[in-house]
């Protein structure tokens, strides 16, 4: 089990906006983990760990906040179907907890809300880490939208989800393969003694709940289709954005036009990196997201 899985405190919170659940772990600046899509706030925290490690730039922990965004898990989706009713919410949770502005890292289908968190309430954002976000419209592939049905079909068969992760865990280079293509990456990143452990945890927590995972995935998907392709610029708070340029989930594309609306937002392309390329690519992208997060004046 991944560092702060073990160590995270889970607890559902009424906001003024409405419940959600999250988990909290350790002390320090705090790090709003927005997870992607088939998310909750388990892969919030596995985010976290990929991004952070242990101690970045020098300054110790993070109080890292990773909520179930709507939809997801213990947070009901209720109204909050748009990026900026979820930025609401991210917002209205953090004034709850008494916090102050905070660093947000989003994953994949968790950049919408980060960039309208940033948007509507950019006293509260000291700063975006992107990694492979969607940045505007998306049309999610038909191989991924497939999967939906079948994960609800397989939801109401009792035991046959726990039966799938079980297998999952015994079998983990042959569930990687479905989002590493490269026989020899795939190996080396399950072999790795931080990122082999954080993609197995990634990998079976969607066959864990996936029925509570479902209403969120399925309104995201409805939702970034309806977004407009090109984001909305300059952001006026520091970003760096990390994205594989052989993403086949969210195409580098998204990542070209969110620089080409700001050109201060940071870009970290990895060559030939796919949609998990936070795991495949962790020591690079840790190496510079120290940097990245050094310059910002956090508390």
């Amino acid at each position: 089990m991944p560092d702060r899985m073990a160590r995270a405190e889970c607890a559902v919170i009424a906001t003024a906006l409405g419940p959600v659940e999250v988990a909290l772990a350790e002390q320090g600046p705090p790090v709003l983990a927005l997870h992607g899509g088939m998310g909750g706030f388990d892969q919030g925290l596995i985010l976290a760990e990929a991004v952070l490690g242990g101690a970045s730039a020098g300054r110790g922990a993070f109080r890292v906040v990773a909520p179930s965004r709507p939809g997801y898990l213990g947070t009901p989706l209720g109204a909050h179907l748009r990026p900026e009713a979820q930025a609401d919410l991210h917002a209205a949770l953090l004034d709850r907890l008494g916090l102050g502005p905070a660093v947000v890292i989003a994953v994949s289908a968790g950049g919408p809300s980060a960039l309208a968190f940033a948007r509507r309430h950019p006293g509260r954002c000291a700063g975006l880490v992107l990694v492979s976000t969607c940045t505007g419209r998306l049309d999610v592939p038909a191989r991924v939208r497939a999967r939906l049905p079948m994960l609800r079909a397989m939801s109401r068969v009792p035991g046959l989800l726990p039966l799938m992760a079980w297998l999952t865990a015994r079998q983990p280079e042959r569930a990687a393969r479905a989002s590493i293509l490269d026989p020899e990456e795939c190996r080396r990143t399950l072999a790795d003694p931080e990122a082999g452990p954080l993609l197995r945890a990634l990998q079976e927590s969607v066959l864990r709940k996936a029925a509570a995972r479902l209403p969120g995935t399925a309104n995201d998907v409805a939702v970034f289709a309806g977004l407009p392709e090109h984001p909305q610029g300059p952001m006026g708070v520091p970003v760096l954005a990390v994205h594989g340029t052989g993403d086949r989930v969210v195409p580098f594309a998204h990542a070209e036009r969110l620089k080409a609306a700001d050109p201060s937002v940071e870009l970290m392309a990895v060559p030939g990196g796919e949609h998990v390329c936070l795991l495949t690519h962790m020591a690079q992208m840790r190496e510079r997201v120290r940097a990245f997060l050094a310059r910002l004046p956090l508390a």
